[in-house]
C-alpha cells in the first residue's frame, strides 16, 4: 500500500526548488505557506507537505542571509579621515548602540 502526497502549489515555475530561488522569491513563498497554514483550512496531508516545503525555504533563506552577511564589510578610516581599507562588519557593535 503506497501513500501519495498531494501536489504542493508553488508560486514559482515548474521544477523550481528552494535552492533555485532568490531570497525575495523564497521569502514570498514562505510567507504564502505561513498564511495558508494559519488559515487552518488546508487538509492534513497537504499541511504536512507545505510545512516541509516551508522548512526547506526557511533553511534556504537563512543560508542566503548568512552569505550576504559574510560579504558585508565596513570601510575603515585612516587618521586623516579618508578611506583606508575595509574590514569585516561587526554586526553586534551596531546592535549595542
Amino acid at each position: 500500500m503506497s501513500v501519495t502526497r498531494p501536489a504542493v502549489a508553488s508560486t514559482g515555475g515548474a521544477g523550481e526548488t528552494a535552492l533555485d530561488l532568490p531570497f525575495e522569491k523564497a521569502l514570498e513563498q514562505l510567507e504564502d505557506i505561513v498564511r495558508r497554514l494559519e488559515k487552518g483550512d488546508v487538509p492534513l496531508d497537504e499541511s504536512v507537505a507545505i510545512y516541509e516545503r516551508g522548512e526547506a525555504l526557511k533553511r534556504h533563506c537563512e543560508g542566503l542571509l548568512q552569505k550576504a552577511e559574510a560579504r558585508i564589510q565596513k570601510i575603515t578610516l585612516g587618521a586623516d579621515g579618508t578611506a583606508a581599507g575595509v574590514a569585516p562588519l561587526d554586526v553586534d557593535a551596531g546592535v549595542r548602540g
